[in-house]
This record gives C-alpha cells, sequence and structure tokens, in this order.
C-alpha cells in the first residue's frame, strides 16, 4: 500500500503543477487580450488620422501624379511589347 500512497501523492502533486501552469497560461492569455486590445485601439486611432494621399495633394498635382503614372504604364508596355 505504501508505493499505491507514493503514487498517489506524487499524481497529486503533478496534478497541482499542472493546475498552477494552466492558471499562469490563463492569466498571461488574459494579459494578451489587454495588451491586443491596446494595441488595437491605437492602431484606430493611426487609421483614423491618416489620409489617402489623393486627399493631401492638391487637383494640378493629382493630374501631374495620373499623367506621370499612365506614362509610366505606357513605357512598361512598350518594354514588354504590348500594344494599347
Amino acid at each position: 500500500m505504501n508505493k499505491l500512497s507514493q503514487q498517489s501523492d506524487k499524481f497529486r502533486q503533478l496534478l497541482d503543477e499542472v493546475g498552477s501552469e494552466v492558471e499562469d497560461l490563463k492569466q498571461e492569455i488574459r494579459e494578451l487580450k489587454k495588451d491586443n486590445a491596446k494595441l488595437k485601439a491605437k492602431l484606430e486611432e493611426e487609421h483614423e488620422k491618416q489620409t489617402d494621399i489623393f486627399s493631401a495633394i492638391t487637383e494640378s498635382e493629382r493630374l501631374a501624379l495620373r499623367q506621370h503614372v499612365q506614362g509610366l504604364i505606357s513605357k512598361i508596355d512598350h518594354h514588354l511589347g504590348v500594344d494599347s
């Protein structure tokens, strides 16, 4: 019976260790969720501050940019041998 008692004690000890580890992991998950929520809020705040490139430039700058992009596309098409 002594061996059974030792095994039972060892089992309880290991079970307690597993329980402690589970509680530690649950606490870590709670902390990570809080950090994640803070980071999401910060990201949303930064996203709201952002403006797109076109709202930050004037109409004439937009037209010049569009013409420049179209010129680059034409050069790429020409280089690739695509007739447009």
